[in-house]
């Protein structure tokens, strides 16, 4: 590869806005594609003759379930990049690669588990999750074929993370590159040319998926590589487990969060309009995921200049990254506020030409994203404490604005305004959730300006701080969660 394997060393010495541009364009690329991957797929099937419509309601009910398996992703793939972000701040690299190999058996057996339960049980959790007899064949179909291929999908995410946050942007956003390009391929050959429907788009996926992560496993087990695996390969130790799983707790509680108001919205839409309206939450969820998933791609450019450079105990260039940040991501998400406002059916028509599934999606789209344009500041926030492994102030800012906020207002608000109360739930649950953003900022800025750098940043209470950091990884979850409803309460 062309990147160095010094590459971490200029986290800490290059300019900010430089090391921006270097890591999170490789990262917005990469995010974008993927956010086009699952565009792709709903284009796809919304397009499916005679079962389109259906067919996206049915894919729109696999939401909570697929957020579920990413959330388990996130709790171990999240807290190792964090982890391997700091110890490379430290110069710590033999640390770095057993955090490394310790993914991997990690990975395979939160897996494999998810695995086999979700088969076990996927009709009954279809139906819980808002399925009816018209939309559950197509939920059925996709989600089995995706099940299978679940444990291929979290050591990939997990690992591509992993090889951007080590100083190697351009080869994650590759494999990245490649998985989208070779899906928007294969998708209209399983789904239309051999006539397999909403099951080809899933197997298109997981085909594509299970290419990268063999290219994936190739690169990091080179040795020539200063972060590669290290003997024994499937090792797992109870301390960097229970290090990694606390350190991704937030981002596991904001997904399984997700799961949640997926499943309350898709419930509260059939029960107020029926399966098309929960078609419609899903074509407005990837819209809006196109320009979260450009702000992801941000918060992966953040995520090793703030994690290196916290390790590092250099403060300043901590807080000029995270501003730096947040500008950007406010910017994307005004873009989709102007967008979803004031046209939605341009991007509506691009998923269906179902004149009242596209009226659904447009009124929709208009209303839920009428509080989006400083939706970037929060998310750059959530990021923000979890990259310096605050669990506490990540948790909470993980669950406030889905757990606190938008439940409450998808309960109460359709009881007055029906279909209309739960588009209404989600802009005012967003303003909210900036708030609380920006006072926890304002606060860490606070306690940053009365360090210097090189000082001890244990008043921060981050991972550094910890002085008991090989305590049972449930202890220590458990106390987290405890604190955090302390706080609430």
């Amino acid at each position: 590869m062309a990147e160095s394997a010094a590459a971490p060393l200029e986290l800490g010495t290059e300019r900010i806005g430089t090391l921006l541009r270097k890591f999170a364009v490789p990262g917005i690329i990469a995010q974008t594609a993927a956010s086009l991957y699952n565009m792709v797929d709903s284009i796809y099937i919304g397009h499916i003759p005679d079962v389109g419509s259906y067919a996206i309601s049915g894919l729109a009910v696999t939401f909570p379930l697929m957020n579920i398996s990413i959330a388990l992703g996130t709790l171990v793939g999240v807290g190792a990049m964090t982890l391997i972000s700091i110890m490379l701040g430290q110069k710590n690299y033999e640390a770095a690669g057993k955090v490394l190999s310790n993914t991997l058996t990690l990975n395979i057996i939160i897996g494999v588990v998810f695995t086999v339960v979700a088969l076990l049980f996927l009709d009954p959790i279809l139906y819980f999750f808002g399925a009816s007899e018209k939309t559950i064949p197509f939920a059925r179909d996709y989600m089995t074929i995706i099940i299978l291929g679940n444990t291929f999908t979290h050591l990939l995410h997990g690992f591509n993370g992993i090889i951007r946050s080590s100083g190697h942007p351009k080869t994650a956003m590759g494999l990245t590159l490649f998985t989208v390009t070779s899906n928007a391929i294969l998708d209209p050959v399983f789904i239309f040319a051999l006539g397999m429907g909403i099951k080809g788009a899933a197997l298109a996926t997981v085909i594509c998926q299970m290419l990268a992560l063999v290219y994936t496993l190739r690169f990091l087990s080179d040795k020539k590589q200063f972060l590669h695996f290290t003997k024994p390969v499937f090792r797992l130790s109870r301390r960097i487990a229970g290090q990694s799983l606390a350190i991704g707790l937030g981002p596991f509680l904001m997904n399984v969060a997700a799961s949640l108001v997926a499943l309350f919205v898709n419930q509260q839409l059939r029960k107020y309009s029926g399966d098309l309206a929960i078609g419609a939450y899903g074509i407005v969820n990837r819209f809006v995921m196109l320009f979260a998933m450009i702000c992801m791609g941000f918060n992966q450019g953040l995520q090793p200049i703030a994690g290196y450079n916290y390790g590092a105990r250099q403060y300043k260039r901590v807080r000029e990254i995270f501003v730096l940040t947040a500008k950007w991501e406010v910017l994307v998400t005004s873009v989709c506020f102007l967008i979803a406002v004031f046209v939605p059916n341009v991007a509506v028509g691009m998923f269906t030409n179902d004149p009242e599934l596209k009226a659904l999606a447009s009124k929709g789209m208009r209303i839920m994203c009428s509080g989006f344009a400083l939706v970037g500041f929060g998310m750059a926030s959530g990021n923000f404490f979890q990259c310096l492994g605050m669990v506490k102030k990540s948790i909470f800012l993980s669950l406030s604005r889905q757990l606190l906020f938008l439940l409450p207002f998808l309960y109460t608000l359709p009881l007055w305004l029906q279909e209309t109360g739960v588009w209404i739930s989600f802009p005012l649950s967003d303003i909210l959730n900036i708030i609380v953003s920006a006072i926890l900022i304002i606060d860490i800025f606070r306690k940053f300006s009365r360090l210097k750098d090189g000082d001890d940043p244990e008043l921060l209470g981050g991972v550094m701080s910890r002085r008991k950091v090989d305590r049972p990884f449930l202890l220590r979850a458990f106390s987290n969660l405890r604190k955090f409803i302390a706080q609430v309460i």
